[in-house]
């Protein structure tokens, strides 16, 4: 029996579903990391081997669905990279800028951008 007050589920939901929970996980994991470095050292080294898991199996699932989440961070700031810096304004057009912090993810499959993230720039002086 079909109900018909139900949304079908499409491709279209099935892959914002799951780039929902790439990001969500994405975020949790950061979060998790930092929370990792108010421990000591011996609670840090075990729970950071349980991450490392943790992000490994997020990674390999959605490999098997050909997506990637893409790291900036560090690289040089360029205007067409997919992702929104939130503090542009705070700098000059000549300024050298890099991606000093992803906020939300960039994700990508072979047919190019899924998602786009969200960064923090900062100015380097050369």
């Amino acid at each position: 029996m079909v109900d018909h007050n139900e949304p079908s589920i499409t491709h279209a939901s099935l892959q914002d579903a799951l780039l929902g929970i790439a990001s969500e996980s994405w975020r949790f994991a950061r979060l998790f990391d930092r929370l990792l470095m108010k421990l000591d050292t011996g609670e840090q080294t075990r729970y950071q081997g349980q991450l490392r898991w943790y992000v490994n199996k997020i990674e390999e699932s959605l490999a098997r669905v050909n997506m990637r989440i893409v790291n900036t961070e560090g690289d040089p700031f360029d205007p067409g990279m997919a992702a929104t810096p939130l503090n542009i304004d705070d700098f000059l057009p000549e300024d050298f800028l890099i991606v000093d912090q992803m906020l939300e993810p960039i994700i990508m499959n072979q047919n190019g951008l899924l998602k786009s993230g969200t960064v923090i720039l900062r100015k380097i002086n050369l």
